[in-house]
């Protein structure tokens, strides 16, 4: 599932490159991947609009229109958001490509989703707070008022859960999942069964400063493809070749040269080191 890093690449894409245009139209060949409207009610207030902005909060998309909605998209698992420029046909239509954006330019923005888990909702700007409130995301980690002591409090509200699982819950902190969550932990030396409680002040401090770290390096290097991910060009993000623990059961730990182990925690596959990660 595309994390913070990845929907964070393709929000600064898009946003160079879709910001401005007008929607001319809107091809809708699932109407399941439609959320907050049907079909037509949805192609009546989208069509005709211009983008105003593009963000991100947590794992959510948001694309804000000129007439006081906002596309709130969810790209889940396997959904990615593909951006074809009027010059380049290397993006074609695949039985995967659900909806389909025109704008007036002659460019496009493809919506694809292999396991349809994803969506786009249409909500109203105003309400996006309250939609906000509703999912109770927490803080964002990259954020100038998630400090150490914001970091801190939080773990101290949460003492007996365990550690790994912690970061990917979104009402935690918002926009960690199963890679992120796996590589802090390894880089700050914790193992991810640790219970929040018992970190000391420095493996806090560890842990807040390689998270990070982790985090702004993955979005220079525009993500992780290690699944379906692809930025808003199409292409891979580099990050995979930085990842230190993430699916490497049976490998060299690249710190001490023991062997990576592999455990279910919270229904989730999670590779850690048995010497190094205490």
């Amino acid at each position: 599932m595309p994390e913070l890093p990845e929907v964070e690449t393709i929000k600064s894409q898009l946003a160079q490159r879709i910001k401005s245009k007008t929607i001319k139209k809107v091809e809708i060949k699932l109407a399941k991947m439609v959320r907050g409207a049907n079909v037509k009610d949805f192609e009546k207030k989208v069509v005709g609009t211009k983008i105003k902005d593009i963000k991100r909060r947590a794992k959510l998309l948001l694309i804000e229109l000129s007439n006081g909605y906002s596309l709130v998209i969810h790209l889940k698992l396997t959904g990615q958001l593909i951006y074809n420029p009027i010059s380049n046909i290397q993006y074609l239509t695949s039985k995967y490509t659900h909806i389909i954006y025109y704008f007036t330019d002659g460019s496009k923005l493809l919506h694809n989703d292999m396991r349809q888990f994803g969506y786009v909702k249409l909500v109203k700007t105003k309400d996006l707070p309250k939609l906000f409130k509703e999912e109770k995301f927490g803080p964002e980690p990259l954020d100038k008022d998630f400090t150490l002591e914001k970091f801190k409090s939080l773990l101290k509200e949460k003492g007996r859960a365990k550690i790994k699982p912690l970061l990917m819950n979104q009402t935690f902190v918002a926009g960690i999942g199963n890679v992120y969550a796996q590589e802090a932990c390894f880089n700050a030396k914790i193992k991810p069964t640790r219970t929040a409680g018992s970190l000391t002040n420095k493996e806090v401090k560890d842990l807040y400063e390689r998270l990070k770290k982790i985090l702004r390096e993955a979005i220079k290097h525009k993500g992780s493809s290690v699944d379906t991910y692809v930025d808003a060009e199409g292409k891979q993000g580099g990050y995979v070749s930085f990842l230190k623990v993430y699916r490497r059961e049976g490998k060299k730990c690249l710190r001490c040269g023991a062997k990576i182990k592999s455990i279910r925690l919270a229904g989730r596959g999670t590779c850690f080191c048995p010497k190094c990660q205490i």
